[in-house]
């Protein structure tokens, strides 16, 4: 008898090879610890998965970002309590100058001590940083919009037109003189400042055609630049009108600027776009706490609220009498500024907080779907 088909075996060894298969992925599953260890385990619940382990990674970064947020307050605070602590000394120094029992050698000794004091809040306020950044210097501080009209010297200039970053230092010439053709259209590369408004090193961002050179008798510019000028309290330096803008033959022509400040610190404080939280930190220094040299320009270079200068002195009843009031504006300045980062510390404390149970929260929905119950699994 001859036997063409064997169906009971056919059956037999399907079911042998389905469950060996079935037997293969459950120990996968338990050898890994994964329910999910390939797409075809389970397509939709990988691209879930895999879009969850994404966000925990950025609330990972995030909640570091936020904690360097907290220690960058702590470090600014910090030295603006010993500031506060400096000031408090002054202010007492000041109250006991001001008492006519001294002599004019007792005020002399005061003064020194002053002296010493206000050039140790200047190295503080100079030297705080963290990771390489100067925290008290008004580099992430919000700064006033000012529109003036500088007079600028351009010395060399670039053909090329294109949207980029430079710092602002010095010209580099390319070719000379500069043609007149009015199709021609330029790029100031960089421009020197020298003890202008501007710090040293300061970028500015040039936008396409944003300078033209043109015109067959003589030529007209025009300059959009975005800087960092204060409009407080400090004002311009005297020296910020020398620069201008010279044609071939000499003539000085005027270029409008507008300037604009260069903005907080921003903290990424989440996992996407947007979510950040913006620090203000104001520039500590005895002119911005009234204590040196009060006045204020525009950024045409004329004076438009002059106070006079001012240096803090308590050598005499009179000095030491003003010298409270300032003092005591001062520390209420340095006051306010500690206020605000206080602020922003619990703000990033309840950050992190949240943080925490954003990361539990996503954490037990990638766990539901990646890990697979050992228990379910080694009964079935």
């Amino acid at each position: 008898m001859r036997i063409n088909y064997n169906v009971s075996a056919m059956l037999a060894n399907n079911k042998l090879a389905n469950n060996d298969n079935l037997l293969s992925k459950s120990l996968e599953r338990l050898s890994s610890g994964l329910k999910v260890n390939s797409a075809k385990d389970n397509p939709a619940g990988l691209a879930m998965a895999k879009r969850m382990n994404a966000q925990l990674e950025g609330l990972s970064v995030a909640n570091q970002s936020a904690g360097d947020g907290v220690s960058i307050i702590e470090t600014a605070d910090g030295a603006m309590s010993e500031i506060s602590e400096m000031l408090q000394r002054m202010n007492e120094l000041a109250v006991k100058s001001a008492n006519g029992t001294n002599s004019d050698s007792d005020r002399a000794v005061i003064q020194d001590e002053v002296k010493q004091l206000t050039e140790e809040i200047t190295r503080i306020a100079e030297s705080t940083e963290f990771n390489g950044q100067k925290l008290l210097n008004g580099e992430f501080s919000l700064k006033g919009y000012v529109n003036g009209n500088l007079d600028v010297k351009v010395s060399s200039y670039s053909t090329e037109v294109t949207a980029d970053i430079y710092t602002i230092k010095e010209l580099i010439i390319e070719k000379n003189p500069i043609p007149t053709d009015e199709s021609d259209r330029y790029r100031v590369q960089s421009i020197e400042l020298g003890d202008g408004p501007f710090p040293e090193g300061a970028t500015a961002t040039m936008k396409d055609n944003l300078l033209s050179i043109q015109g067959v008798n003589g030529f007209k510019m025009t300059l959009d630049l975005s800087r960092a000028i204060t409009n407080n309290k400090q004002g311009f330096p005297d020296k910020a009108d020398e620069l201008k803008i010279t044609e071939v033959d000499g003539a000085v022509k005027p270029l409008e600027i507008d300037a604009t400040g260069i903005g907080p610190m921003v903290i990424q404080v989440g996992a996407n776009e947007g979510q950040t939280l913006e620090m203000d930190i104001p520039k500590i220094s005895l002119s911005e706490m009234g204590l040196d040299n009060y006045f204020v320009k525009d950024g045409d270079g004329t004076e438009n609220d002059g106070k006079g200068v001012w240096t803090l002195n308590v050598s005499t009843e009179k000095t030491a009498t003003e010298a409270i009031d300032r003092i005591d504006g001062a520390i209420q300045f340095v006051s306010s500024i500690r206020g605000r980062l206080g602020a922003y510390q619990n703000r990033l404390e309840t950050t992190i907080n949240s943080l925490d149970i954003t990361s539990e929260n996503v954490t037990a929905a990638y766990s539901r779907i990646m890990d697979v119950d050992m228990a379910e699994e080694m009964t079935n």
